[in-house]
């Protein structure tokens, strides 16, 4: 049985004994400017009484040239004289602080944070609140390793990439394949990294409002492909791809999650990709980063590269065959603030001189970055955060979070109720009986964590967690993901044949997906098939069998799911350091998993359908492509977004909805838009659709209310899904589109009653061919509910009225 890299009991007694009195100070400290030999009264960037915008222009002014080219990369030199010290802006904290990036570190006195689950897990608990209160935890742990000097204030996070195809490597940083679903993943998250409690968070001047630590969404635009080859006939990778991307795509799916960040999550800072978009290296595209983060969706922050992008233009993409001086000023010109790494240092200054761009380009970049480090505190301090320390990370609460958060992402894909055996089983028959725990995963501990990870307060294996239950006889069975160790097999097959229950635990890891490496196929890898059916097989003679993956993209299990000697299947994905308790909890019942697939399942021949290289959403007629993502794809599946059981029965019942029809009414410089239908539709009312941008949208024009039943025996969490269809014969509108997601608890035989506020522009709208988003006037359907047996679905008729 494994230990704990770090026992909980040590891990307390170590941090008590390192914990710091004297806080890590802020630049504006009188002490501290007395300390280096100078006058804090001669930088007026220090005067608490003016501005943040006068102190700010005050700092940059006072610099010269090269000095101000030395602040503009993530390791920022600081200048002496002003008494400004350096800076390190790369944190990250995806799913807890990282030791990723060298902005943050651990050792004796700081030696670990709450690693809560990857993304793709958290998303799949369709939980808002859960998102926030986790923002909220890392954020308090990050201020907390800021005050002992083990951590920045700026932290490069969250990843918020729609996930478009399911081989790609990053999918386990992701919320998923759903846009609406990902960007308010990444307003929850955000507002729980930035907010700062007591403080108005939506009014005001949003350019000087206090932030928490600063949040960073990424990978803008049209990122999802990291390196790829097509059985060796194709290799592609990020530094050279161009995602040739339709104007309705980018509207719709590509830029939507980021939309919804500035505007909705106003996070303080952007990082462009890689990737060419259309022949254009993002990080130099001024329509992409000026003209729409800044300009369009009025970004208060800052906007910064991912790490050597700017070099990567010249050295990869040899785009333009551009000298590193124009590659610099293409870059600053597009909006560029912060280059991650040295292009920036190196070249600036000699860009300058060459006339490429102006010192005031400059300026802006620094203005920018500088008015976010304002905001944190890093001038003048923050008294809400200056008592945070030791206590404050790895706390009972943060891992207690952990550990729910873990439970509320993992999905029950399959439970066979027709057979003897199925889940949960029971603690108390199971008290003194024996469950054999084999597979490559079967004892994981820093598989459960992922990438972009720190050092966890503790881990839980899965070994762990199903010992508190149970008599466990382990057996690895395989040496690895790839299971090619014949001499283990033997050793597994007669642990399952001779105990009361079997829990065999696969899928992949890192090995297998992650930055930089793309999937050919989407099987289990090695031999894991065959093991799994030999270890089922045997286990059959006595008791059930559980199959629990770990994996951030979806696999093939399609052969799992019809095997009759495969009572059930669970996908926890990378569940975070409580992950073994939280699989185990769910495993015997003490928690009852209420889980969604944020990604469909796709039958194995989908990656011979179509290239990861094809970015088109919609079916490709000429090409045989089908469509991506449950918007567009009709093939065969093996679960749906959304799929998940439950090991209770829900039913859903309309109790009202206080408009079944809107009407809107267009001006008279205002006019309809004109759809594409499909030939043999319905006759398309007069006015097909108008502009949002030219109606009246209100928040709350629509209102539907569900009584979610719970008719099982066990209380339970359900999470209601609500999808809209825009009117019949449509070319191109989605099959559905998911418009709001609500996670309620119900008691065994209880009644619980959800509503849905819902503003008609955003929920019932399409993007048309040519890029406009349009409300169809005629016939929507309002559909709660992701599939039948498993959800009670509901359709409603939601009619829209478009006047002349």
């Amino acid at each position: 049985m494994a230990t704990s890299a770090i026992p909980y009991t040590l891990l307390l007694l170590l941090c008590l004994a390192s914990f710091k009195t004297s806080i890590a100070t802020h630049v504006c400290d009188p002490q501290r400017y007395q300390q280096l030999g100078l006058n804090m009264r001669n930088f007026p960037f220090c005067d608490i009484t003016k501005p943040y915008s006068e102190r700010v222009k005050s700092l940059v002014d006072s610099m010269v040239l090269s000095e101000k080219a030395a602040q503009l990369g993530n390791n920022a030199d600081g200048v002496p004289r002003l008494g400004l010290p350096s800076y390190n802006w790369w944190s990250e904290a995806l799913h807890g602080v990282s030791y990723v990036g060298s902005g943050s570190h651990f050792d004796s006195a700081v030696p670990g944070a709450t690693s809560f689950p990857l993304p793709i897990t958290t998303a799949a608990a369709f939980n808002e609140l859960l998102w926030l209160n986790i923002g909220q935890a890392i954020s308090t742990e990050a201020r907390a390793m800021n005050n002992l000097n083990h951590a920045g204030l700026t932290f490069w996070s969250p990843n918020i990439n729609v996930v478009r195809d399911p081989r790609w490597g990053r999918i386990l940083e992701t919320p998923g394949e759903d846009p609406y679903t990902v960007g308010r993943y990444a307003v929850n998250f955000v507002r729980g990294l930035q907010d700062v409690e007591g403080t108005n968070a939506t009014s005001g001047d949003l350019n000087t409002r206090p932030l928490k630590v600063s949040a960073c969404c990424k990978h803008y635009a049209a990122y999802d492909l990291d390196n790829w080859s097509s059985f060796g006939n194709l290799a592609v990778d990020r530094f050279h791809f161009s995602a040739n991307v339709t104007e309705q795509d980018m509207v719709e799916t590509f830029q939507k999650p980021f939309e919804m960040c500035v505007k909705d999550g106003d996070v303080s800072s952007v990082m462009c990709s890689y990737n060419n978009v259309n022949g254009i290296p993002a990080c130099a595209d001024t329509r992409l980063l000026k003209g729409t983060i800044r300009d369009e969706w009025n970004l208060h922050g800052y906007i910064v590269a991912d790490c050597d992008s700017v070099e990567t233009m010249v050295d990869d993409q040899k785009w333009l065959n551009d000298e590193p001086e124009n590659a610099v000023a293409q870059a600053m010109r597009a909006g560029l603030d912060l280059d991650c790494m040295t292009y920036y240092k190196n070249f600036l200054v000699n860009t300058v001189a060459k006339g490429l761009i102006k010192e005031r380009d400059m300026d802006n970049a620094l203005m920018n970055n500088y008015m976010v480090l304002m905001r944190l505190g890093y001038f003048d301090g923050s008294a809400n955060y200056e008592k945070l320390g030791n206590a404050d990370i790895c706390s009972k609460a943060h891992t207690d979070l952990a550990l729910d958060a873990a439970k509320q992402g993992i999905v029950l894909l399959k439970n066979r109720k027709t057979h003897d055996f199925f889940l949960p089983l029971d603690p108390q028959q199971f008290k003194n009986k024996q469950i054999a725990v084999v597979g490559p995963h079967a004892n994981a501990t820093t598989v459960m964590i992922g990438n972009y990870a720190g050092v966890p307060c503790r881990y839980v294996s899965p070994l762990q967690g199903l010992a508190t239950y149970a008599n466990v006889q382990y057996q690895t069975g395989c040496a690895d993901v790839m299971c090619k160790n014949d001499s283990l097999v033997w050793p597994a097959l007669r642990a399952a044949r001779d105990a009361d229950a079997t829990v065999i635990f696969v899928g992949i890891d890192l090995t297998v997906e992650h930055e930089g490496l793309d999937r050919e196929d989407i099987e289990l890898p090695g031999y894991q098939n065959q093991f799994i059916r030999q270890v089922a097989n045997a286990a059959t003679v006595k008791g059930p069998v559980v199959v629990v993956i770990f994996s951030g993209g979806p696999v093939n299990v399609a052969a799992l799911e019809t095997n009759p000697d495969i009572d059930a299947i669970i996908w926890a994905g990378y569940p975070g350091e409580e992950g073994g308790q939280a699989i185990a909890d769910v495993i015997f019942g003490v928690y009852n998993p209420a889980g969604r697939l944020p990604v469909t399942w796709y039958t194995g021949d989908y990656v011979w359908k179509l290239p990861m290289t094809s970015m088109q959403l919609r079916p490709d007629v000429n090409l045989g492509y089908p469509g991506r993502t449950y918007k567009f794809y009709n093939g065969p599946i093996i679960y749906p977004f959304g799929h998940g059981l439950s090991y209770t029965d829900f039913q859903y019942e309309l109790v009202s909805s206080a408009t079944m029809s809107v009407e809107k009414q267009l001006g008279l410089v205002q006019h309809c838009l004109t759809l594409n239908y499909i030939k043999g539709a319905p006759a398309p009312p007069p006015c097909n659709a108008a502009n949002v941008d030219d109606l009246e949208c209100l928040d709350g024009d629509m209102s539907i209310v569900i009584k979610v039943k719970n008719v099982g025996k066990m209380d339970g969490d359900n999470v209601v899904m609500l999808y809209s269809q825009a009117p019949q014969g449509i070319l191109g509108a989605p099959i559905k589109q998911l418009i709001g997601f609500q996670r309620v608890f119900v008691k065994a035989g209880g009644i619980a009653t959800v509503t849905f506020s819902l503003n008609s522009c955003k929920s019932l709208s399409i993007v048309t061919d040519t890029a406009y988003v349009a409300l169809p006037a005629g016939k929507h359907t309002i559909i709660v509910g992701t599939e039948a047996p498993e959800d009670t679905v509901i359709s409603i008729p939601f009619n829209v009225d478009i006047r002349k």
